[in-house]
């Protein structure tokens, strides 16, 4: 998806355009699964007000995410990203008071690092100042609407969340695109298109794996997208990350996986010590 963001944006497409097809094809894969699946009564909610909080956090954290990946290289997009479970271990122990050992704020502390050196800020660095500040505030506006999904997962299946994020981010996005529209050739559309398809599958796929499996094995599968974007940036655009990223890649994805291991290990601590002793 990521890759077809930097190929349209090449190719003409705006930011509203982009963030339009990506929520179009998303409804239309979402909606296509549920009317094989559960059907649409299934997406009736009593808790739309949640929904709206979520699709108006989730939508601008997008907005700043495709911006991200528009300014930089796709490897250095994806690394800036993996500081979601930083700022997520920082938003739990503020705003859901979630006891944060000093294992965990050292991680935090070490993720922060690694993006020092990925990035270099700085009158010589080889970063697009606009385009880190974009990742940061993404990976921000991400972290905290996974605290917003763990208060909706309470109650609504993961379906439904995703149903009514991709559906009332189209309306917002709607007037944007009625001021944006503009002629494209046919690649661009199938890009545009392919945009949307590639980000309702993978948001569906992602949704199932947390249900599916625990979140320690879950997780950490989402850092291989590093290969992928390494992969494309090559393939597709002749670029490879630079000597910094190499460095504090490592450190950002190392912080990552420890504080999803200790998140882990805190889970099995807490159901041991509920379980009655006999």
């Amino acid at each position: 998806m990521n890759a077809g963001i930097k190929l349209a944006e090449a190719w003409g497409a705006t930011l509203g355009e982009i963030l339009f097809f990506r929520q179009f094809g998303a409804s239309m894969v979402v909606t296509a699964v549920i009317v094989s699946g559960p059907g649409m009564a299934s997406v009736a909610t009593r808790r739309m007000p949640a929904h709206v909080l979520r699709a108006a956090v989730g939508l601008t954290s997008m907005a700043f995410t495709f911006a991200a990946v528009m300014a930089l290289p796709l490897a250095e997009a994806t690394i800036i990203g993996f500081t979601v479970p930083i700022f997520a271990t920082i938003l739990g122990a503020l705003i859901l008071r979630e006891p944060t050992g000093m294992h965990r704020w050292a991680a935090v502390l070490a993720g922060f690092a690694g993006v020092l050196i990925v990035t270099q800020p700085g009158p010589h660095s080889h970063f697009p100042v606009w385009g880190a500040v974009c990742g940061l505030i993404a990976a921000f506006l991400t972290a905290n609407v996974s605290i917003l999904l763990r208060q909706i997962g309470r109650t609504e299946a993961a379906l439904t969340t995703v149903f009514w994020f991709s559906v009332l981010s189209l309306l917002p996005l709607s007037v944007v695109y009625a001021f944006k529209a503009q002629a494209h050739d046919a690649a661009t559309w199938a890009v545009l298109l392919g945009i949307g398809g590639a980000g309702g599958a993978g948001q569906i796929a992602m949704t199932n794996s947390l249900r599916l499996g625990p979140v320690s094995v879950v997780v950490p599968m989402d850092y291989t997208s590093l290969l992928w974007a390494t992969l494309l940036g090559w393939l597709v655009f002749a670029t490879l990350p630079a000597n910094a990223t190499w460095f504090g890649a490592p450190i950002i994805i190392a912080s990552g996986l420890y504080i999803v291991w200790r998140e882990h290990v805190r889970r099995q601590e807490e159901t041991q010590a509920a379980v009655p002793q006999g």
